[in-house]
């Protein structure tokens, strides 16, 4: 089920996959959304229930004037007052993985259980793909084929506007936004309380396995390292594996 909140005067979008379980809340990267784990809902059903933002600038949410670290981790306390909720899992993948874990540091009673997507506690993102992508062309068909082998990762944004397709998010919003993720991001990593997947995929462009093991060596036992076969989105090159991870950590007691 799709719904809304305001925040900051601001309409923010989530996906509320429902059911009796405990609440994850997911955030999804760069050029996704909400939808991109519709797939792992239905698996970790009915035992959690998802719930996935649509991030400002993202999906059906509205776009924003500033895209900076502490503008997304208010959305995400906006989101987890509205839900009504106590302490929660949260996900996050690439952007959602950094916000993610901010939220978890800043906002320590709110968080249960973490699980990072292939991020690192050192972000230096590269905009050039984004100032590359077709703002609007004729056909889905023609969409995909300007993209190549990177459609299958961008389809759920896609989005008919009138007479051409483009996308949910804007490239202008995108780079800013990516400006803002890079940095030095270990004093918010290294102060997350709760215990802490980290999910690395090893052909992962982003993440590096030196830096993945550092991240989980520096917080001692309270993270744990998973490493998959698959690129930077792994939850989309190893799905049935990534599940079985997720689904393994969240089993286990705080």
């Amino acid at each position: 089920m799709r719904d809304f909140l305001m925040a900051g005067g601001r309409k923010l979008s989530y996906l509320d996959f429902g059911g009796p379980g405990r609440p994850l809340v997911v955030l999804h990267g760069h050029y996704n959304e909400a939808a991109a784990f519709a797939s792992l809902a239905e698996v970790l059903a009915p035992r959690w229930r998802v719930i996935a933002l649509d991030q400002r600038g993202h999906g059906e949410s509205d776009r924003a004037c500033s895209y900076e670290r502490d503008d997304y981790v208010a959305d995400v306390v906006a989101l987890h007052r509205h839900l009504g909720v106590g302490p929660v899992a949260v996900l996050g993948h690439s952007l959602g993985g950094v916000n993610a874990y901010q939220f978890a540091a800043r906002h320590p009673d709110k968080v249960s259980k973490l699980i990072v997507e292939d991020i690192g506690a050192v972000v230096a993102c590269d905009w050039s793909f984004t100032t590359r992508l077709p703002s609007h062309v004729p056909s889905r068909e023609e969409l995909v084929t300007a993209l190549g082998g990177t459609a299958p990762y961008l389809e759920c944004s896609f989005r008919q506007r009138g007479q051409s397709w483009g996308f949910s998010f804007g490239i202008d919003d995108t780079v800013a936004s990516q400006k803002a993720l890079n940095g030095d991001h270990w004093g918010d990593w290294t102060a997350v309380s709760c215990p802490t997947l980290l999910i690395h995929g090893i052909h992962s462009d982003e993440l590096t396995a030196d830096h993945a093991r550092d991240m989980v060596a520096r917080r001692g036992g309270l993270a744990r390292l998973v490493e998959l076969a698959a690129g930077h989105v792994v939850h989309h090159d190893a799905p049935e594996q990534f599940a079985a991870a997720v689904t393994t950590f969240l089993s286990e007691p705080c």
